[in-house]
């Protein structure tokens, strides 16, 4: 048994230029106004029709991201419908001896903690006793507790990563999300200011 920290990374490459000058093309034609396209006016505009409340046209650009989180944090974030995901499968993916569960971000004390690992060691050795048993890992995993590591990979627009993003670095968001989300939040802002920027957590 391993316990690990949950972690992100951003699989898509980032051009700010690039990204602020495609919303542009497609939000001047709302307006007709594609005769005022200059080398450097995206970035105003994309503000500008952030602050409208226009945000329909920021959804013609998506950022790809991969988390390792607990099946419990994967079950909230695929509940956000507008985007993609794939997910690592409990059916066909056997832990055979390198199960690995998510370490709490919360304190424990030290009582608490011994009832947390003993309930882990518990359910991995059930779990490897069932596939000795002749049960495939989607029969066996039914013994698993949220604590599961699992990957998903999440593609969604960039309106819909603002949405999710206000939701999940809120105060009132699960700790374990948040642990995700906020420096997601921090590293998108630095790196698409007038799409991020005013989001706070």
């Amino acid at each position: 048994m391993r316990l690990i920290k949950p972690s992100y990374r951003v699989e898509s490459e980032i051009d700010q230029s690039r990204i602020l000058k495609s919303i542009e093309k497609a939000g001047r034609v709302c307006y007709k106004s594609e005769g005022k396209i200059e080398e450097e006016s995206a970035e105003k505009f994309v503000a500008k029709i952030i602050k409208s409340g226009h945000e329909s046209v920021i959804e013609h650009e998506a950022i790809t991201v991969r988390f390792v989180c607990d099946r419990g944090v994967s079950h909230e974030l695929v509940r956000h419908r507008l985007a993609s995901y794939s997910q690592e499968s409990t059916r066909y993916c056997k832990y055979r001896n390198e199960g690995t569960f998510i370490e709490p971000c919360w304190e424990m004390s030290p009582s608490e903690r011994a009832i947390f690992i003993s309930l882990l060691i518990s359910s991995e050795r059930d779990y490897m006793s069932l596939l000795q048993h002749g049960w495939t890992p989607q029969q066996a995993r039914t013994v698993l507790p949220n604590a599961l590591k699992t990957e998903v990979v999440m593609t969604a627009n960039l309106r819909q990563w603002r949405e999710v993003l206000k939701q999940r670095t809120h105060k009132t968001a699960h700790p374990q999300m948040r642990e995700l989300m906020v420096p997601l939040l921090e590293e998108l802002k630095g790196k698409l200011p007038v799409i991020f920027g005013g989001i706070n957590e």
